[in-house]
């Protein structure tokens, strides 16, 4: 059997190097050569691919689509509903989920709840790079979760962890953590780029081969990126963020990419001291009831992946005594002074003078346009220190000509506002809703001029 040996390839032209180099010698780019493996000259194509690839289950081979077999339950519910609605609908088998968040804000947890509740209908089994067996039992058993039928073992060469679950047989498997696995057909540590592809590489073809179902743990950088290569994101099948301040109560996980489900899903979680429990109704946590009407408050009907939600947007407006800052939290700065300068041009109210700092209670992060609309109305409120109807809702994308431009699936917005009590809503005029909606007053707005008539 040929043996494989390490070279170095360029990650910008793609040139090969038996050694490294601080430059490539082809398109001599500067600390671009990275530890791959590469088969020895004059060695049999299919040699080589039994050789890197041995000892995973199965052997590919090609099928028509008509004689492709598929599963009647092609998902199982993983026992958490939060995560299998960001999963979109539950787990499918064999698939790959790549699961990243800041250390200690509850990756490990949720994952080990999620297979102590598997173990109970399928074959499981728990991978710990980072701790011991004993650190994993202690977990479970001050959470409280079903020991038997988890399975466990601390492992972090790939070759042996593959070997493993070809004998073990699980069903779902979890990898925690991807940093820590190495393959030993590589020389650079463990956490290294070349490491981390090719034993995610070994991990998921095994996973594809074999219909196992695959979380992996990845660590994340200072910048909230996940650490390691971008090619990682491209070889799973969905890719998870736990987002939210460690020290707060709740965690909220985000799907950035799936296969199998709605992107930008959310996932909303309170951590306890009996582990993360699943939050059905999440607006009800994103909502902060006043004693009294308060300025600068307003609240926007945002959409996440299949189901809307209700946040509050609080924004606070002060003279200011030099530079005047603009600061946002849960939306893009840059969007906020694109706004503001709207608001000036086509509203007539100047912030030049003002310092305007934003914040989306709960943590949450928008992306999305609808936003435009009652965070301006939430600036005028404070800028006038006047407050808004707290029983008011609004949406909208704000253009630069002052227009007031539609959002997705409006009226599905106004039913979820009309559920929590709401009695009057600002939208566009696009968004105004064929039927009305019992004890829901809609005003429809073109312009940025109108939605301000309507708070004087």
């Amino acid at each position: 059997m040929a043996k494989t040996k390490q070279h170095y390839q360029c990650r910008e032209c793609g040139a090969m190097s038996p050694k490294w180099n601080g430059q490539c010698p082809d398109c001599k780019q500067w600390n671009s050569l990275e530890e791959t493996l590469a088969p020895p000259p004059k060695t049999n194509s299919t040699t080589i691919a039994r050789s890197r690839f041995q000892g995973y289950a199965g052997q590919s081979k090609i099928l028509s689509m008509s004689d492709v077999a598929l599963q009647a339950e092609p998902r199982t519910s993983s026992g958490i509903g939060e995560l299998d609605r960001v999963l979109g609908g539950g787990l499918v088998h064999g698939s790959v989920v790549l699961l990243g968040g800041d250390p200690g804000i509850g990756k490990s947890t949720l994952l080990l709840q999620a297979m102590a509740a598997l173990s109970q209908q399928l074959n499981t089994l728990y991978i710990t790079g980072e701790e011991s067996l004993q650190q994993v039992t202690l977990r479970a058993r001050r959470l409280a979760l079903p020991e038997k039928g988890l399975r466990l073992l601390t492992e972090t060469c790939v070759e042996q962890i593959i070997a493993a679950a070809q004998q073990e047989k699980p069903q779902v498997m979890v990898v925690d953590s991807i940093q820590t696995v190495f393959t030993d057909q590589l020389q650079s540590a463990p956490g290294s780029v070349a490491q981390i592809r090719e034993s995610a590489a070994r991990l998921v073809r095994f996973a594809k081969q074999s219909d196992t179902s695959l979380f992996l743990v990845g660590h994340v950088t200072k910048e909230g990126t996940l650490a390691g290569p971008r090619v990682l994101e491209h070889m799973v099948d969905t890719v998870l963020y736990f987002e939210g301040d460690s020290g707060s109560r709740y965690r909220v996980v985000r799907a950035i990419k799936n296969r199998f489900g709605a992107v930008n899903e959310l996932g909303v979680f309170a951590m306890s001291d009996k582990g993360l429990s699943a939050v059905n109704n999440p607006s009800a946590i994103f909502l902060s009831r006043h004693e009294q009407p308060v300025a600068g408050s307003v609240i926007m009907v945002t959409r996440e992946g299949t189901r809307p939600l209700l946040v509050e947007t609080q924004v606070l407006v002060d003279e200011s005594h030099g530079n005047p800052r603009r600061v946002s939290i849960g939306l893009e700065q840059n969007r906020l002074a694109m706004l503001l300068a709207t608001l000036h041009r086509h509203g007539g109210i100047a912030m030049y003078d003002q310092d305007v700092f934003v914040n989306v209670v709960g943590g949450v992060r928008i992306s999305e346009t609808a936003a435009d609309l009652p965070v301006l109305l939430a600036v005028l409120s404070s800028f006038r220190d006047r407050p808004v109807d707290p029983h008011l809702i609004a949406f909208g994308e704000v253009g630069l000509a002052g227009e007031i431009r539609p959002v997705p699936n409006g009226e599905e917005r106004l039913r979820e506002a009309a559920k929590h009590g709401f009695t009057q809503a600002i939208v566009p005029k696009a968004n105004q809703p064929r039927k009305a909606i019992k004890g829901l007053i809609v005003h429809p707005v073109s312009r940025l001029s109108d939605a301000i008539e309507l708070l004087n």
